[in-house]
């Protein structure tokens, strides 16, 4: 892609977006100007890259900018806005910071998607290609961003990045030499509107593979499979429920890797990791690396060591019997169920933030006979309250200190105190790990409070 003399307007100014300026300034285009819904004072580093010569249009989105620009370039998340999508039938190219990043950057790309697992999988990957002693990069959402890698790439590495439906969205022909699907279920309906516009923005990844490139699909997910049909490439598959002829599954409890021959990977008792949704992820994690590369050896200690990121089923400590376990990333209907699935006993489970527009109603018949009580905060409560009414004990909160004790006061010896939220944090919080981190440092706090309750009374 030529950018020498193009006028680039850049679509929020987070990390992401700072990170496509750098890029672009060394890269001789006529001019950036970064467009953001935040006013200026809002914005972190405004100063600095003004100095630089990068322009600024903040406070909204001006369709005449757009307009004007040879290349708009948009960061993660920034939703479909009216002036992009008007720009854009006017014969400007939009594009994603990845589809930018393709044009550049050398080496294998591993790319990891789904609507739940993503950062686990990713990381695993990683890891296991790093414990082999192979040159390997950590990017995107989890990461840095992948535009950021473009100038320290070489022929020889490998990229594993996670990638999400909003980057995909805005991609022309991005692909990666391994492709792999976790799982898809109804997600961020509030920026694509239908689940269908959601379905095929991950599928622009699928349809943008070439011969010879490598596709890893979730055998058990009924959307996922079907796409065998379109094969296109070398087709491989992880499943709990079968034996796969080509990839990863669960036998007798153990771990297998199928391709020429079959090889034992690890017994099911050996994974630090709870539930049947990380089963899925060490799958796709060891099929993925095996094939690019990584030693069976490498794979297995990496998987017996690993012992999950933050906020995803955390457990974050035990208060006279009761559990408390943090998985603020439950930001879907989906996850939420898989988390509530990991633990055989009693729970109280906490849900709320913002809507992501999903349908709650699900919840209904899986949390049946597992939940004991339901505590609901933020926007989304009286969403929730309403498709779950009838069901269970349901209360609402205010805040998160309010949150936990009423958790605990609800929770016997032996439960679980469960933060699995199905919505988004920005009601609230910044992200979902401020949300995940509030909710440990209100547990901490409950724990101090009880002990100085009984050694007063002690």
């Amino acid at each position: 892609m030529e950018l020498k003399n193009k006028k680039v307007v850049v679509v929020g100014f987070a990390r992401t977006g700072q990170a496509l300026c750098d890029f672009l300034l060394e890269r001789g285009v006529a001019s950036i100007t970064v467009s953001d819904k935040k006013p200026e004072n809002q914005l972190a580093k405004v100063a600095e890259y003004k100095k630089k010569g990068v322009l600024f249009d903040c406070g909204g989105h001006q369709l005449d900018l757009f307009l004007s620009a040879d290349l708009v370039v948009l960061s993660p998340g920034v939703p479909p806005l009216p002036e992009i999508i008007e720009a854009r039938e006017k014969g400007v190219r939009v594009i994603s910071e990845i589809e930018l990043a393709y044009d550049f950057l050398q080496g294998r790309i591993i790319g990891i998607t789904g609507s739940n697992g993503k950062s686990t999988t990713t990381t695993l990957i990683y890891q296991m290609l790093k414990n082999s002693e192979l040159r390997v990069h950590l990017t995107g959402n989890i990461g840095r961003p992948l535009i950021s890698f473009v100038r320290k790439s070489r022929p020889g590495d490998i990229i594993v990045t996670e990638i999400s439906s909003f980057q995909l969205e805005f991609t022309e022909k991005f692909r990666t030499d391994i492709a792999v699907f976790l799982n898809i279920s109804p997600n961020h309906l509030d920026w694509h509107k239908t689940f269908e516009n959601y379905i095929n923005a991950k599928k622009k990844l699928f349809e943008h593979q070439q011969p010879g490139d490598r596709t890893i699909l979730n055998r058990d997910d009924r959307i996922l499979w079907s796409w065998r049909r379109e094969k296109r490439t070398e087709l491989y598959a992880f499943s709990r429920k079968h034996q796969v002829p080509r990839g990863c599954y669960l036998k007798d409890s153990t771990i297998w890797l199928k391709l020429e021959e079959e090889l034992p990977v690890i017994k099911t008792s050996d994974i630090k990791l709870r539930g049947v949704h990380n089963l899925e992820n060490v799958m796709a994690a060891a099929l993925a690396s095996y094939l690019a590369g990584a030693r069976l050896s490498a794979i297995r200690q990496t998987i017996k060591k690993f012992r999950g990121l933050e906020h995803r089923m955390e457990e974050v400590r035990t208060i006279n019997g009761v559990l408390f376990v943090n998985d603020s990333k439950a930001t879907t209907v989906a996850a939420t169920i898989k988390a509530v699935g990991s633990y055989p006993r009693p729970i109280v489970l906490i849900l709320g933030g913002r809507d992501k527009g999903g349908d709650f109603s699900p919840l209904r018949r899986a949390l049946k006979n597992r939940v004991r009580k339901i505590l609901l905060i933020g926007e989304a409560r009286e969403k929730i309250k309403k498709a779950l009414a009838g069901a269970f004990p349901i209360e609402e909160v205010s805040s998160f200190r309010e949150l936990v004790e009423r958790a605990y006061e609800a929770a016997q010896p032996g439960d679980v105190v469960l933060l699995a939220p199905a919505c988004t944090s920005w009601d609230m919080f910044r992200d979902f790990e401020e949300r995940g981190r509030v909710f440990k440092k209100e547990v901490n706090y409950l724990a101090r409070k009880l002990k100085a309750r009984k050694e007063k009374k002690g």
